[in-house]
């Protein structure tokens, strides 16, 4: 490993201080000679190598927390309200805003406006949405399944801080306001620490 290292070192090296393109060919083609004569033209070598390095990397797990996005108000005795005009503009901003994360999993509550609040996400990130009920669930399975792994999770006002506390492992949030439907709680858990920031985005 500290030879591979070496070489590309001294590739990189090369390749900033190389006078012309002549140089440059002629350094990537020696170094490409060494490394093949290192290996002894068996890629199979470098390409375990390169993976044996990575599984030494620690694991990050990376978790997104929202609330669902406005809902119809119209009918106080609906207890599943879709979501109204603002919440479903809302929902594909939400999109927007997570266009560069690379989900790997999308968990919702099985009501209509926060299945409808993931499922833009979920489209462009082409994800299933998996279902978890608050009331009936293992902090401790959900980690280790998610370990490593970077997850929205879409709740409720309630639901969104406890959620967040249990990852973190302490009573760091309260329920949201009730109009509130802008926080975004990220917490990043690795082997030795556990930090979350909260951000609103309107």
């Amino acid at each position: 490993m500290k030879t591979l290292t070496l070489l590309i070192s001294l590739f990189f090296f090369f390749s900033l201080i190389g006078q012309n393109q002549s140089d440059k060919t002629q350094i990537v083609t020696t170094l490409n000679n060494y490394v093949d004569g290192f290996y002894k033209g068996d890629t199979t070598k470098l390409k375990k190598t390169i993976k044996a390095d990575k599984s030494h990397q620690p694991k990050v797990s990376t978790y997104y927390l929202i609330r669902h996005a406005e809902k119809d108000r119209s009918n106080k005795t609906n207890q599943d309200p879709h979501l109204n005009k603002t919440g479903k503009k809302r929902a594909k901003d939400w999109a927007d805003y997570f266009k560069d994360v690379k989900f790997d999993a999308i968990y919702s509550t099985n009501y209509n406006r926060t299945k409808e609040t993931a499922t833009p996400t979920a489209k462009s990130k082409n994800l299933d949405i998996q279902f978890y009920d608050p009331s009936d669930f293992s902090l401790e399975e959900f980690t280790s399944k998610t370990k490593g792994k970077t997850v929205l999770i879409v709740g409720h006002s309630n639901t969104t801080p406890m959620f967040t506390n249990g990852l973190l492992g302490t009573q760091k949030y309260k329920d949201m306001a009730d109009d509130d439907n802008t926080k975004l709680f990220k917490v990043t858990i690795t082997k030795d620490k556990k930090s979350s920031e909260v951000l609103s985005i309107k």
